[in-house]
């Protein structure tokens, strides 16, 4: 019997697809020192998968006197800048996945809490075309955990969430995408996923084809 397709891949950007996260905790630190604070490894850590104007909040109460539109353009711009000038650092298997999951025809969307510039830097520099919509953090009113990014990702697709898959990397993202209903497969990167809500966590995307991904919707749909 042929398996049943999702009708859908959403991706998460940042630790899923791209290894950029470094680059967001460099662009954070440097923030905060210019206006006299601290800012430590389990400072930004704690802001993984969260909204930008969500994390800009956090950055005033820091000590950042800035508008959180500012906050949020700055720090974007600066890790543009380190993409540009280090390149796009893919997650291992993600390209190769991603790339699967288009050949067969499979819709597909980038839901991030980035804002929609830096997600068209990513999107760009894919040597094919690999997403039919992107959500974006200056795109929704309620960022991740809440589901809206996932349904307005199922949405535009014009699909039922229930019947997509979506790939994330943090607590957060997975909050976000099982609340909207999605299958949902963590893939740590930067935090451990023990504790967070998923139907399967695989170490990694290395090695992993459209193969898995349907064994895991199948065993998520076929339940009684």
């Amino acid at each position: 019997m042929t398996k049943r397709l999702p009708a859908a891949v959403l991706w998460d950007m940042d630790g899923t697809l791209v290894d950029t996260e470094p680059y967001w905790m460099r662009a954070e630190t440097e923030l905060i020192r210019e206006f006299g604070g601290s800012w430590t490894e389990e400072d930004a850590l704690q802001l993984v998968g969260a909204g930008l104007w969500d994390a800009a909040a956090v950055f005033q109460r820091e000590g950042v006197d800035l508008p959180a539109d500012e906050i949020v353009a700055r720090l974007t711009e600066r890790v543009r800048e380190q993409l540009a000038q280090h390149g796009v650092p893919w997650q291992p298997g993600a390209q190769e996945l991603l790339r699967s999951v288009r050949e067969a025809g499979i819709p597909t969307a980038l839901v991030t809490m980035s804002i929609r510039s830096m997600a068209e830097d990513i999107v760009g520099a894919i040597p094919f075309t690999a997403f039919d919509e992107l959500v974006t953090g200056d795109e929704v009113a309620a960022p991740k955990p809440h589901p809206e990014p996932y349904l307005a990702a199922a949405g535009r697709l014009g699909v039922d969430i229930a019947d997509c898959v979506a790939i994330e990397d943090s607590p957060t993202g997975l909050a976000a995408a099982m609340s909207a209903g999605a299958v949902s497969i963590g893939v740590p990167h930067m935090l451990s996923l023990d504790e967070a809500p998923s139907h399967v966590v695989w170490p990694t995307l290395d090695g992993r084809s459209l193969d898995d991904v349907v064994a895991v919707a199948a065993s998520v749909w076929d339940r009684p």
